[in-house]
């Protein structure tokens, strides 16, 4: 049975040289030979921080549109992703085929060291200025970050709809909301760092947030289920900078979730990939980069809530934030300022300074 892109293909009657499977509707004929050369490479190796169940629909649908091409898929945090990354490319041996991950700062570092081959995707004309960098580094998704709350036991009065009222509310009920408060770990997590230090380039009154949620002795942790479980349980009443996704998926089937986008500002972060310099299937990580920025691969993504990151698609059913509250994370150098060891140093110096009392 064909798969719904291949129908939709099939009309346009071209197909690649050597290979049964349909050049996509637009592309250039010389992306039969990309398509043929990926066959014969017949496998893709992917590091990533998306959960795999969050992708297995979209790699189902890949394999079943490119047959021959088998993806082997290993979901990492952020900040393993990296050192695993960096220690292969020391040993010399190759690397995946392509690594996408949400720490953005991490994985323009890696782009910007030299890292990452050039590569001018098809799908490029389809995307926000913002989301490319140097043809090397392309933003998939436009994910808000939100305040995730438990509906059955936080007070409907409590909930905030900006970061002055969260601010507020664990200084007035500093006693309620103790180990009740959770959020990522910049010292522990790559995403944990660049969430709160994005916070903090928009606004320096984050610092005043981040001692109020000091007060009430927050859990911090590395993993968005981990977090996602504990909330659900009763164990914290309130996520804040939760990547919108988990929480929008979690809501479908359990309603004591809520989410609110702040309206102070919301920000968005976009998971980043690019294929290695030194990948031994960059045709296949061609490939699967090109579906993923495909109307298809975004409908897909949508599916899961990973709001797409293009602007073609209409009404994809996800939930957003009002476009003027809509604080995206560029792809580019801007984000290495705060990988710099002293400055990192500095920011985690205070961090600890405000939340830990040392």
């Amino acid at each position: 049975m064909l798969t719904a892109l291949a129908v939709a293909l099939l009309s346009t009657g071209a197909a690649a040289e050597g290979s049964d499977v349909p050049l996509p509707e637009g592309y250039p004929r010389s992306y039969a030979r990309i398509i043929e050369a990926a066959q014969k490479e017949g496998v893709l190796s992917i590091y990533s921080a998306t959960d795999a169940s969050e992708a297995a629909a979209l790699i189902r649908e890949f394999e079943a549109t490119y047959p021959g091409v088998r993806v082997e898929y290993a979901d990492q945090n952020s900040t393993e992703i990296y050192s695993r990354f960096i220690a292969e490319v020391a040993a010399g041996q190759g690397t995946a085929d392509l690594v996408w991950s949400s720490a953005m700062d991490l994985q323009v570092k890696l782009i910007n060291d030299g890292y990452a081959q050039a590569y001018a995707s098809p799908e490029k004309p389809n995307l926000p200025e913002w989301a490319v960098w140097k043809n090397e580094g392309y933003g998939i998704t436009a994910e808000p970050l939100v305040i995730a709350y438990n509906k059955r036991l936080m007070p409907a009065e409590d909930v905030p709809r900006t970061r002055a009222d969260l601010e507020k509310l664990l200084r007035a009920k500093k006693d309620f909301y103790r180990g009740k408060v959770a959020s990522y770990d910049p010292e522990r997590s790559g995403v944990g760092f660049l969430f709160i230090s994005q916070d903090v380039q928009i606004s320096r009154d984050t610092w005043n947030l981040v001692e109020a949620m000091a007060g009430t002795e927050p859990r911090l942790y590395t993993s968005t289920g981990a977090m996602m479980e504990r909330l659900v349980s009763g164990e914290h009443l309130l996520v804040y900078n939760m990547i919108g996704s988990y929480a929008l998926q979690r809501r479908k089937k359990d309603p004591s979730v809520g989410i609110v986008f702040p309206a102070d500002f919301t920000l968005t972060l976009s998971r980043i990939a690019f294929i290695p310099t030194e990948a031994r299937h960059p045709n296949a990580a061609k490939l699967f980069l090109d579906f993923m920025l495909s109307r298809r691969g975004q409908s897909l993504l949508a599916r899961r809530d990973m709001t797409p990151v293009r602007t073609d698609l209409g009404d994809t059913g996800v939930p957003r934030p009002p476009a003027e509250q809509i604080r995206a994370i560029r792809v580019g150098p801007q984000l290495l300022a705060n990988l710099d060891q002293l400055t990192r140093l500095r920011f985690l110096k205070q961090w600890k300074r405000i939340v830990r009392g040392r």
